[in-house]
């Protein structure tokens, strides 16, 4: 039978920058490839380079690091096959976070956290999957837009919303938008504020 690989862009140690776990360790594995092509994105390069990675190859470097926590992220990881490297590393003793657009509704039950950031379009069905629902917020959000998903907001999945480049303007705009909505929260991208990669 043929073994399961990833087109992988990066995979790389540091920590958490952003929403629920900031500042925690964790190893990242930057999926490649992207079809939705957002204006704003910050890992455009992701979206065509990587190379094939099977599963062997991606635990060796794995290995190399003491954390035993993993998030996939992207690129936008539901275009290639996220059950298998979730089935993958949960088997090889890690704790999976995944990063996801959630355009593709697909099986992620076995990850241990799962953080759906909507952009051009979203399956419900992730919607209702995610721990975190994170929403980057700009100048030119449709902040209408933002009230479906609060209908999400449960006592597992919690609203976090993310100032676009951390620009002071889209930082005000969350703060006023969190004012009247004080069961969400403010997401910085403090890996950014704080230079570390």
């Amino acid at each position: 039978m043929l073994q399961p690989s990833w087109k992988v862009n990066e995979i790389f140690y540091s920590i958490q920058g952003e929403g629920k776990h900031t500042g925690m360790p964790a190893v990242f594995v930057r999926l490649a490839g992207c079809s939705m092509n957002c204006p704003f994105c910050d890992t455009k390069y992701a979206a065509r380079e990587g190379n094939q990675t099977d599963g062997p190859t991606l635990l060796q470097e794995l290995s190399a690091w003491p954390a035993k926590a993993v998030i996939i992220t992207g690129g936008e990881p539901s275009e290639q096959d996220l059950p298998a490297l979730i089935a993958l590393l949960k088997d090889a003793g890690y704790q999976v976070h995944l990063e996801t657009n959630g355009s593709i509704d697909t099986d992620v039950s076995r990850a241990d956290f799962i953080c759906v950031s909507p952009k051009k379009y979203v399956s419900s069905e992730m919607l209702k999957k995610a721990d975190v629902i994170k929403i980057v917020v700009g100048q030119d959000t449709d902040l209408k837009d933002l009230e479906k998903y609060y209908a999400y907001e449960n006592a597992k999945t919690q609203i976090y919303l993310q100032p676009e480049s951390n620009k002071q303007e889209n930082i005000d705009l969350c703060v006023k938008l969190l004012k009247n909505h004080p069961s969400a929260r403010l997401s910085l991208q403090t890996h950014k504020l704080a230079n570390i990669r």
